[in-house]
């Protein structure tokens, strides 16, 4: 991997994971961030509202470096793109935001992607991620 551009045929190994998060405050949430010599395959992603009476709007999002891969023409990758933006999950109901599968990839020199989420509410979503980590170390 190392350029951010991951050679899936030459890992060593991996990991089946998943990890739920309580999203405690309206501020972005990193939830995973890739590190050297990984990439993240992200199965799927589900926000449950877990509150009794608020509603709340979800934001997930992918913070990129900017690198281009192998085959591939483009400019500029870099920013933050949203699977989804102000998505209203009301009291007692759950949210499939990803049920096909996406990569976050390392970047050498730099920070990986970050996936991340955000509540417009304090503590009523949660988030759960089922994910991959493909390791070529």
């Amino acid at each position: 991997m190392g350029t951010g551009s991951p050679n899936i045929v030459g890992v060593v190994s991996i990991k089946a994971e998943s990890q739920g998060f309580a999203l405690g405050t309206t501020s972005d949430t990193s939830l995973l961030t890739v590190s050297d010599n990984k990439a993240i395959k992200i199965n799927n992603i589900i926000v449950a509202n877990v509150h009794g009476t608020n509603s709340s709007t979800i934001d997930v999002k992918v913070t990129k470096e900017n690198y281009t891969s192998d085959g591939v023409v483009n400019t500029d990758t870099s920013g933050t793109f949203h699977l989804a933006k102000n998505v209203s999950v009301a009291t007692g109901s759950s949210l499939v935001v990803l049920d096909t599968p996406i990569y976050l990839m390392e970047f050498t020199g730099g920070t990986g992607d970050i996936l991340k989420a955000k509540a417009s509410v304090a503590s009523v979503l949660e988030v759960f991620v089922s994910y991959e980590v493909l390791d070529d170390a």
